[in-house]
Parts: structure tokens; sequence; C-alpha cells
């Protein structure tokens, strides 16, 4: 999957059931070239002028990855 792929998916926690947001980015590990974390953002985007906060959403709160959104499962 691309980054390209994961930006058009709506990122749900599944412990409340609200949306934290769109992911704008992802962390990797250098050495093993493996997704480590997604980055994603809380606010609105317009051409990177007004974005308010990025929440890192680690790759072992990722439960599904589906067609339309990305679930997440972030206690509290």
């Amino acid at each position: 999957m691309r980054l390209c792929e994961l930006k058009e998916k709506d990122v749900i926690n599944v412990c409340c059931g609200k949306k934290i947001g769109c992911v704008v980015d992802i962390e990797f590990d250098k050495k093993s070239c493996h997704v480590t974390a997604l980055i994603v953002s809380q606010g609105v985007h317009f051409f990177n002028l007004f974005c308010n906060d990025e929440v890192v959403i680690p790759w072992c709160c990722i439960k599904q990855i589906g067609p339309d959104v990305i679930l997440v499962e972030l206690p509290g």
C-alpha cells in the first residue's frame, strides 16, 4: 500500500468511536524498512497553511486497515 492510498482514509479510534483525523505521513525504521507509526492530523489541511495538532499512532495500536478507514485502539 502506498502513502497516497493511506492519506485517503479516515482514522477512527475503536475505543470511543471518534474520528481522529487523516494520515499525513508515516514513520519507519531505516534499518528494517518497516513502518513504525502513522502521523495523523487532527485539523483541516489547506495547502499546509491551516493544520492543527498531529498525533503519532504507533503501529502496534493499528487494528485494521480497511478500504475506507483505518481502525486504531487508543485508550483514554
